[in-house]
């Protein structure tokens, strides 16, 4: 009699929409079927959805097995590229269509090498700008960060990966997600950011999305251009130079500095320099902010969506900006 009760109580779990299992071993996010509901936690099918979406090139910006607003966004656009209502929910035909695009299995291992661990790492980095213009360099704090932006993924989440993993001893096996995104596309006509919805769009010449990325992009106090643009080069591993005309908040001093290069600079790992002044689409030394917060003028993005984009443009290459903004949450600079 018990042992029916319990049966019973874990189908109307499922049926209700309940908390699903949140082992993330190997064989259960790579077996991850579609289920209804809307978990609370780390989720299977999540997971692997979200890093579906990555190698789909539809990024959900930081990838942590969660619900959240980057995750219906690039969902969204998915649906809407597949000519699907776009709601930005998981639904059975988007589970389909999407599990479709890959029978690569998501999660997979990999062997921690002596040059993950090798650095150099900067383990501390100060939050005032100015102080970090005293750095040699900006590099990673430690091998888990380092690890982490490689395979796209909260820190968290490659520890939950992990259990026990100490990230410092070379030949150790890891699972991680496999965020191959193969060959970048060679036909693209043109970049559009769109201000209101927070997302940067990759076109083809027929208005085709070939990449859809989360972002970060101006405030009300340091709103982004308006018009068109075009790349006038891509800028990898850059340094950063701070005017005091920018008048940044949070920064005291009125004399000029720069920031050295590294994946925690704060431009990130790669610059792509706009025919507008002072203005470009850069990385960020914290992923997890990207299209939750605002930024001070420019296009902010994940530091591994920034280098692929960069991967597809050249000088030339047309930016259009559409819409505005809503009014900011928050802020970052630059």
């Amino acid at each position: 009699m018990i042992r029916l009760l319990l049966v019973f109580a874990a189908m109307l779990a499922v049926a209700c929409g309940g908390a699903r299992s949140a082992t993330l071993d190997l064989a259960t996010v790579n077996q991850a079927q579609f289920s209804a509901g809307e978990p609370k936690e780390v989720d299977p099918t999540l997971l692997k959805a979200q890093i579906l979406l990555d190698r789909a090139r539809f990024s959900p910006g930081l990838i942590d097995g969660r619900l959240s607003e980057n995750f219906a966004k690039a969902l969204a656009a998915f649906q809407q590229a597949n000519g699907l209502r776009s709601d930005g929910k998981l639904t059975a035909e988007t589970w389909r269509k999407l599990t479709a695009t890959s029978a690569d299995p998501v999660l997979v291992t990999y062997e921690v090498t002596r040059k993950d661990l090798r650095g150099p790492f900067t383990r501390r980095i100060p939050a005032r700008m100015e102080r970090m213009a005293r750095l040699r360099r900006l590099a990673y704090r430690n091998a888990l960060e380092k690890l982490a932006e490689r395979f796209h993924v909260s820190e968290k989440l490659l520890r939950m990966l992990n259990p026990g993993a100490g990230f410092r001893k070379p030949g150790r096996t890891l699972i991680v997600p496999d965020v191959g995104r193969g060959d970048p596309p060679a036909a693209v006509a043109g970049i559009e950011v769109d201000k209101g919805a927070r997302l940067v769009r990759v076109l083809d010449a027929s208005g085709k999305w070939l990449a859809v990325y989360p972002a970060s992009i101006g405030s009300d106090e340091k709103p982004a251009p308006s018009g068109t643009a075009e790349v006038k080069r891509v800028v990898r591993n850059p340094t950063y130079h701070y005017d005091p005309d920018f008048a940044f908040k949070g920064v005291k001093t009125k004399r000029p500095f720069t920031i050295a290069a590294g994946p925690n600079n704060p431009v990130g790992s790669v610059w792509i320099d706009l025919s507008i002044e002072s203005y470009g689409i850069h990385g960020s030394p914290e992923p997890g902010k990207i299209g939750t917060t605002f930024s001070h003028g420019c296009i902010r993005l994940t530091n591994w969506d920034v280098e692929d984009l960069g991967s597809m443009v050249q000088p030339g290459t047309k930016v259009e900006f559409k819409d505005e903004i809503a009014r900011p949450v928050d802020e970052l600079a630059p």
